[in-house]
């Protein structure tokens, strides 16, 4: 799928699902996850200065993130490619300033406008996922922070202990014949039929030879003068999970990286 094509489809399918797209990723809204996001957001607004600072949420979606930043006390821009998404957004947090993207970089900003930028759970959806980190390191000014979440650890993708982990805490559910009844079972798998790394919500990078690269993405931004200030890895909580068997795996594996780079 060329570029102008993925940056199509996945504006269309986040625009399908904006209105249920915060009770259908428990994964993301769920007091675990929550709770780590806020501390971590509150650690990039300090390390960008603190409340009152300019914010740029990149791919904000329905405003997860811009929320924990306007609770922070960030004045919040909150840039997306989905209209529909956008529009969730501004029902949610009418304190943050939205921008609808083009989905080919942020020229709709200039150099150095922001103290932070900032995208969780974006990168993965994003054909040149490099370039956009180029751009959030332009619009942030020197001493400003570029923030990522919600990303894959290079590490993952191979684990054989996370998949030891997966085995015991997301066991497989037993299929019911009724999903033969579902129209989208067939609708799906006539998609994939066509094109099989074909994904509802336009996801690219997710797949063990084509997956976001943390050693490529802090390259790139050593090369625009971001210095990690905090990089940190965890075993991210879903509810699908039996907690007990996550708690008992959370301090051996990682599986999502947090990055707060600093611009010198």
């Amino acid at each position: 799928m060329q570029e102008r094509q993925a940056i199509e489809f996945n504006r269309d399918a986040h625009d399908r699902v904006a209105a249920t797209y915060d009770s259908s990723h428990l994964e993301i809204y769920n007091p675990v996850e929550q709770a780590r996001l806020a501390r971590s957001v509150r650690e990039a607004v300090i390390a960008a200065g603190g409340s009152g600072i300019r914010a740029l949420d990149v791919g904000a979606g329905t405003g997860n993130l811009s929320a924990h930043l306007l609770n922070c006390g960030a004045g919040v821009t909150a840039a997306d490619l989905s209209p529909q998404s956008l529009a969730v957004l501004r029902e949610k947090l009418p304190g943050a300033k939205t921008v609808v993207l083009d989905g080919r970089g942020l020229r709709a900003f200039t150099d150095g406008s922001f103290e932070l930028a900032a995208c969780y759970s974006v990168l993965h959806h994003v054909p040149d996922y490099l370039a956009l980190v180029r751009e959030m390191a332009r619009v942030v000014r020197k001493g400003g922070v570029v923030y990522l979440d919600h990303e894959r650890t290079d590490e993952s993708w191979t684990s054989a202990e996370r998949a030891q982990f997966l085995a015991q805490a997301a066991p497989r559910p037993r299929l019911s014949w009724t999903r033969f009844l579902k129209p989208a079972t067939y609708w799906r798998r006539a998609k994939r039929a066509l094109w099989p790394r074909w994904m509802p919500e336009g996801d690219i990078h997710v797949w063990p030879d084509d997956h976001i690269e943390w050693a490529r993405i802090e390259q790139v931004l050593a090369e625009c003068g971001v210095k990690a200030h905090i990089v940190r890895d965890v075993l991210l909580y879903d509810p699908r999970y039996t907690r007990g068997v996550w708690e008992q795996w959370k301090d051996r594996i990682t599986d999502y990286r947090t990055f707060i780079g600093r611009k010198v």
